[in-house]
């Protein structure tokens, strides 16, 4: 069963016959809502398909707190004057971009309308409640004199969750409710005078001003946050509503805002989720809407089609830490997603992957699973012009119409020039003769025999690439089938590279044969000939290189490692082999693939990181003295080996639970043992 299914169950559980469940979530204005704010969304969407699934009436409510006092200015919000507007609400503050959007009335509407039409390319569409027209319209005047009435109750339970002595007065001078200065507009008020009778209070703000405010008649104020989520969710019958892991803790806004919902308004409260943070491959942690560094779901979608990133949401547990991947691991989510949604269309797939899909569909659209690496590999050789792509799938027998990969070449093409430049494959304009000659004379006549080969002879798919990998044998004279495989796969692998560097200034690129058959020989043919004379363009790149070489070379720290996995130079005395154990003994160590979620300094520690990992079944702290070889950015996100049954150590002052494994030469330099990406993390060594 998906976990939306469970939830939706317990949500039929708690009131079986009722006629309309209510689905809520609730996002605050502050900046561009993020991905983090999302899965709030997705969870209670989720739910609400679940819902309808099982045969009942359900409604996603989404909640615009757009009369939230604006906190803080987010650094991409540039207008002058606009800390003028702090303790203001959202929806009286002015809109920040109206040079981009001058339709948008306020800064809550900017934000609003920009999330909101993210929504709508999800297929998702809420009933919407902007709470700033609630509360002025006196819509819960009646809620705001109840909260009054039991302030002192309020207070209680508030003071219940605290780890503080309540001071003297304090809860006689306690209000649930702050008050917008009817003269500034903020809520920087305090309540000085009130009367329990007649509901009028007196209040003053810092601007100076002071005024008398009748809770029956007027309407500019708003209860406390805690008290505000109590009391909307007996106003709108709310079943279920999820919220951020903080909310759910022992002492968090849910826990409370339970008790104030049974206690003062009389209503159980809703089936609550608690969701976990996403992370950014490489980067993790949470992150905030009002700091206006983040990313959004509109970010999300110039590389991902909305399904799979529905599809994410939905196969991860609510409390389970997820990424979205702006390296190569993209690829290999949609290689998932599109294995995943074949095998259902093939009847094969699970009801587990069945709803997982569900909760991924938008009507009225249908998802053609053309490889991403693919569209990726190719796209960028042939300049991601459609129709030469068309071709090229055609010729590689797997004839996949434009219109059929069209959104996904454009979300290729995005993600190789936003996020990986590094993986574009172009040919080359001219011959790289500075590579050439700098190779051995045997591997320059592999090069002059797969030139011969390829002009002379046309290969279809499977000779052409029982050809490549027999060139090496052929310029050595051999016989391959006499070869052993791994001298085969060592030269085979030199010759590779050898050709791909001639091609395409890289080390490794598209499988050779599918590269080398979709193309026209026209196109590559002239990077493989070596039999002409430099040209004056040839001369002058050759020479470029070189001094640019030079140059590199003189730079001080110019050997130094570049990257957390490239092998740095190492001087070792090799030590003899230590006693044996036998295979019991090796067993008993739980030697695990764990991934790096976090690699923090430690106060007043020269030499150790503290690592939170994700080992595949939760999270675990590790203490690794491996400051001076490594950065942070360097570890973040990368998959290494721990083993995870070391007895837990203190260690500068923090419990580590477990060891990484690494490489250490004569001079104390360490090489951390990387694994490649694509093992799952919990994958044990043996």
């Amino acid at each position: 069963m998906h976990w939306s299914e469970a939830l939706a169950r317990q949500v039929i559980e708690r009131n079986p016959n009722k006629e309309r469940y209510v689905c809520a979530t609730g996002i605050s204005p502050s900046g561009s809502i993020h991905i983090g704010n999302f899965r709030d969304t997705a969870t209670s969407y989720f739910v609400v398909k679940a819902l309808r699934k099982l045969g009942k009436n359900a409604v996603l409510l989404h909640s615009w707190d757009n009369f939230d006092r604006l906190r803080k200015i987010p650094v991409n919000v540039t207008k002058p004057g606009m800390e003028n507007y702090i303790g203001c609400p959202y929806v009286d503050t002015p809109n920040p971009f109206d040079d981009i959007d001058h339709n948008a009335k306020s800064y809550a509407d900017y934000f609003q309308r920009e999330f909101s039409e993210e929504l709508t390319r999800f297929g998702i569409e809420p009933e919407y409640r902007f709470q700033a027209e609630m509360y002025r319209s006196g819509a819960y005047t009646e809620e705001i004199l109840l909260a009054l009435k039991e302030r002192g109750r309020i207070f209680d339970i508030l003071d219940s969750f605290r780890t503080q002595d309540a001071e003297e007065g304090e809860r006689e001078n306690y209000f649930p409710v702050s008050i917008y200065c009817d003269k500034c507009g903020r809520d920087t008020t305090k309540i000085i005078e009130y009367n329990e009778t007649s509901a009028i209070a007196r209040y003053a703000c810092k601007c100076g001003h002071t005024a008398e405010f009748d809770f029956h008649k007027d309407h500019n104020c708003k209860l406390s946050w805690k008290v505000d989520w109590a009391m909307r969710w007996r106003y709108e019958g709310v079943d279920f509503e999820p919220g951020g892991q903080d909310h759910a803790s022992p002492s968090g806004s849910y826990q409370t805002s339970k008790i104030i919902s049974k206690e003062i308004f009389g209503y159980d409260a809703p089936v609550f989720q608690g969701y976990g943070f996403i992370g950014l491959r490489g980067a993790a942690g949470k992150m905030s809407g009002s700091t206006g560094l983040n990313l959004t779901p509109r970010a999300l979608l110039q590389v991902y089609q909305p399904e799979v990133i529905l599809w994410l949401y939905a196969k991860n547990d609510p409390t389970h830490f997820f990424d979205f991947c702006f390296d190569d691991g993209i690829l290999r989510q949609y290689n998932e997603f599109d294995r995943m949604l074949q095998n259902a269309r093939n009847g094969k797939g699970s009801e587990i992957e069945k709803d997982i899909l569900y909760n991924a569909e938008i009507t009225g659209r249908e998802i053609h699973t053309v490889p991403m690496g693919w569209l990726v590999q190719f796209g960028s050789v042939v300049n991601f012009n459609p129709d030469v792509l068309e071709a090229v799938f055609n010729k590689l027998g797997t004839p996949y119409l434009k219109a059929d990969f069209m959104e996904r070449l454009t979300l290729a093409k995005n993600w190789l020039e936003l996020c990986s430049p590094e993986s574009v494959n172009r040919l080359r304009s001219a011959r790289n003769w500075d590579y050439y000659n700098h190779i051995s004379e045997s591997e320059q006549k592999e090069i002059r025999i797969l030139f011969e080969n390829l002009s002379k002879n046309q290969y279809n798919l499977d000779d052409l690439n029982t050809m490549l990998y027999a060139v090496p044998a052929q310029a050595a004279g051999v016989d391959i089938n006499s070869l052993t495989s791994k001298e085969k796969k060592a030269s085979q692998s030199a010759f590779f590279r050898n050709v791909y560097q001639l091609l395409i200034n890289k080390d490794r690129g598209p499988r050779l044969f599918w590269f080398l058959y979709a193309l026209e020989p026209e196109q590559y043919l002239a990077l493989l000939d070596f039999s002409r004379p430099l040209t004056d363009e040839e001369r002058k790149e050759t020479q470029a290189n070189q001094e640019n070489q030079t140059k590199a070379d003189r730079k001080p720290g110019s050997a130094e490692r570049k990257s957390g996995t490239e092998l740095k130079e190492f001087h070792v005395t090799v030590q003899p082999v230590k006693d044996q154990v036998d295979l019991d003994a090796f067993r008993k160590l739980d030697i695990r693939v764990c991934e790096i979620l976090k690699c923090q300094e430690i106060r007043k520690s020269h030499n150790c990181y503290k690592l939170t990992l994700d080992d595949g079944l939760n999270k675990r702290v590790i203490v690794s003295s491996i400051k001076h070889d490594y950065t942070p950015e360097e570890l973040i996100g990368k998959k290494i080996l721990v083993l995870a049954n070391l007895e837990p150590a203190r260690i500068t002052g923090v419990n580590s639970d477990g060891m990484l494994l690494a490489a250490m030469d004569d001079e104390r330099n360490t090489q951390v043992i990387f694994v490649d990406s694509a093992i799952p993390n919990g994958t044990a060594l043996c």
